[in-house]
């Protein structure tokens, strides 16, 4: 199954305007977010990632219940295999 996962923007890279510190469920991932060049993103923002890319943005309101949805379907545990699958070569993802 292919999941775009809800994530917090925690911290925007200063060298590679095109990255981005994300968090989601206590993992941090950078993240690749040339796709959303045009969006002006802030620390604070949320996105949907798919594959280690920012796909779109989206509202808070809207993050938090999708990750409700996503809790009450059972998939869970699919959302941090998409998760822990996006950087197993890079080191990718850190405990908060």
């Amino acid at each position: 199954m292919c999941l775009a996962i809800p994530a917090k923007i925690v911290e925007l890279s200063s060298g590679e305007e095109s990255r981005a510190l994300c968090e989601v469920a206590g993992l941090r991932r950078h993240i690749d977010t040339g796709l959303l060049q045009d969006e002006m993103l802030q620390l604070g923002d949320w996105v949907l990632v798919h594959v280690g890319f920012a796909m779109s943005k989206i509202s808070e309101e809207q993050a938090l219940d999708q990750l409700q949805t996503l809790a009450m379907l059972g998939e869970s545990e699919a959302v941090m295999q998409e998760v822990k699958g996006y950087g197993l070569s890079d080191g990718g993802w850190k405990g908060s």
